[in-house]
């Protein structure tokens, strides 16, 4: 088979399988990338993904082709998902609800997306016959974003992820190692020029400067990533966002431009990752009193579940506390006493953020009486420091 038609039939399995965007490129990274990785762990932007500094991880992230003995190739995917239903000022104004990120409306897209590879493996074996090839999605030590640019399915924007012209960047990335040696297409060009939308939003200001997100300051890290008190600065500045952000996405022009992502394949005639409606914005009580039995069905086929539930309702009760919604008072009083400190301790903070001239003698007397129980010396901490700062705005009880 000519190189011609082996490309062609590539992509047409490709697409048989939801992947929308097909391209090739050479298991290299170019210096700049690998500069701009070293650079950023050295800074400490990784926060607590120690993994990411990893010596062996981080050559390999530098050097695709240590991760397959012989590789040739670098077959980039894109597969698309739908885009927030919502605009971002509604997002915010929805008292009561909590803002999921986009890709997490629908199935869990790493286990969707590596069947779905293996199978467009499996396939492209009975092409021009067997090879030895590895299959990537997402949590392995590949820097996609830069292999994707190289490949010319899309360029690396501000905000770090990759764009394309027609699907803006509502789409996720998977990568197949080969020993098939195929002609490479060729590199994507930039066009963000001036534009700065996605760095103006930011509601924490993790893009600190184009290309380079801090992930200590990202709330798709903070919410997702990190499994410990978030920081008390960054609280007021997530709003009501629980899972992810999309703020970047949503503002950014190309995206504006984006065409219809709903993929044509034979299982699926609508968007392989189509949204479920339960995730679109979702009520934050009903969130908040999971247990874990119910967050475990709730979240079973979710990327969601990768926060576990103390993640999760940790996330909830700071939309809570930024609501101003005093009706959530009560919701919050009955998570004080769960297991999990990383619950109580940010349900105390949300207390103290909605405590009133009204509430304020009831909710300090609920927190006072916390204090010879709990051990925690975290969740203590909040305690002593919501009721000064209650105390300190509307004067000493």
């Amino acid at each position: 088979m000519d190189s011609d038609k082996l490309k062609a039939s590539i992509h047409a399995k490709a697409s048989e399988y939801g992947f929308r965007l097909c391209r090739v490129t050479r298991p290299e990274v170019g210096s700049l990338h690998g500069e701009a990785l070293q650079n950023w762990v050295e800074s400490g932007m990784h926060g607590d993904m120690i993994w990411m500094a990893e010596d062996v991880r981080l050559q390999r992230r530098k050097s695709p082709e240590s991760m397959l003995e012989g590789v040739q190739s670098i077959i980039t995917v894109a597969m698309p998902y739908t885009a927030p239903p919502y605009s971002l000022e509604k997002a915010c104004a929805v008292t009561g609800s909590g803002v999921i990120t986009a890709y997490a409306h629908g199935d869990d897209y790493h286990d969707l997306m590596k069947k779905r590879l293996k199978a467009l493996a499996a396939s492209l074996d009975r092409l021009p016959g067997n090879h030895d090839q590895r299959i990537f999605v997402d949590t392995a030590p590949v820097l996609e974003h830069a292999l994707a640019e190289s490949a010319g399915l899309g360029w690396q924007g501000k905000h770090s992820l990759t764009i394309h012209r027609d699907l803006g960047s509502w789409f996720l990335l998977g990568e197949i190692f080969t020993t098939l040696e195929i002609e490479p297409d060729k590199p994507a060009t930039n066009h963000c020029g001036t534009c700065s939308a996605c760095m103006d939003i930011c509601p924490t200001k993790a893009i600190v400067a184009p290309y380079v997100v801090d992930a200590r300051l990202c709330i798709s890290y903070l919410t997702i990533e990190f499994d410990g008190f978030i920081p008390r600065y960054l609280r007021p500045l997530m709003g009501n966002r629980i899972y992810g952000c999309d703020d970047c996405q949503m503002v950014c022009p190309w995206n504006s431009y984006a065409t219809n992502q709903a993929a044509t394949i034979d299982d699926l005639k609508a968007d392989p990752l189509r949204p479920r409606g339960e995730n679109n914005l979702p009520d934050l009580a009903s969130l908040l009193h999971l247990d874990e039995d119910q967050f475990r069905q709730r979240f079973r086929k979710s990327p969601i579940r990768r926060t576990k539930r103390r993640g999760l309702l940790r996330n909830v009760c700071i939309a809570m506390g930024n609501s101003g919604y005093v009706g959530f008072v009560g919701d919050l009083m009955q998570v004080l006493g769960d297991n999990e400190a990383l619950i109580r301790g940010h349900a105390i903070w949300a207390l103290g953020c909605l405590a009133n001239e009204q509430n304020m003698d009831v909710v300090i007397e609920t927190l006072n009486g916390l204090l010879d129980r709990e051990d925690n010396c975290n969740v203590l901490e909040e305690i002593s420091i919501s009721i000064e700062n209650i105390r300190g705005k509307y004067g000493n009880t």
